[in-house]
């Protein structure tokens, strides 16, 4: 298995050090770099790598808002959040913003891999500091009828409303409307923030 990775950060560095966890190791294949939002966005044009390990800090850039933009635009392409911050509101905006994971810029070796292979298979993965901080965040005592929880567990399975519907026997505008509750409910932006909220809440 042949992972293509590319590095946006703004420092030669942080991207040279990157560079020498991931070389020997015969998976990864570094596609390049980027210092910036507009070097990144102009290389994915004509390229589209599997994964992006994106620094949230990029000078004078966000990173929290190039994720969304990426994918938006890319939607199959897994982006990892680098950072030295390990904030909650950080980790939460770029999982917000699509992020597939979570990893501070002391990470090793084994740890940068294992994110990277990981997220190719559809996962998230969190640096164990990251999940520490998610897992302190207060619980908002989120209520959801029976129906509710049923639906939400069928999302986060990966079934469509189709599927949904069939599998409970109700019509699809009745499994939309509890989609729409349920995004109203946790104030998500959509179903993966959804799926990643409902899992921090154990509520799935």
């Amino acid at each position: 298995m042949n992972v293509t990775v590319f590095i946006v950060d703004d420092h030669y560095m942080v991207i040279e050090g990157i560079r020498s966890l991931l070389q020997h190791d015969k998976r990864m294949e570094l596609s390049g770099h980027a210092t910036s939002t507009v070097s990144c966005m102009a290389f994915l044009q004509g390229c589209q790598p599997d994964v992006i390990l994106m620094d949230i800090n990029l000078g004078d850039e966000s990173g929290i808002d190039l994720c969304k933009i990426v994918k938006d635009k890319y939607p199959s392409i897994n982006i990892i959040g680098l950072s030295t911050f390990n904030q909650q509101t950080f980790i939460q905006k770029m999982l917000d913003n699509g992020a597939s994971g979570y990893v501070l810029k002391n990470a090793t070796q084994e740890e940068l891999i294992e994110a990277i292979l990981t997220v190719i298979k559809g996962k998230t993965y969190l640096s164990l500091e990251a999940s520490r901080v998610l897992s302190k965040k207060t619980s908002t005592n989120i209520v959801l009828t029976r129906r509710e929880k049923e639906v939400l567990e069928l999302i986060a399975d990966g079934l469509t409303n189709n599927e949904i519907a069939q599998k409970l026997f109700v019509s699809v505008s009745t499994v939309d409307t509890h989609r729409r509750n349920l995004l109203e409910k946790f104030e998500a932006r959509n179903i993966a923030s959804l799926v990643k909220i409902a899992m921090q809440q154990q509520l799935i």
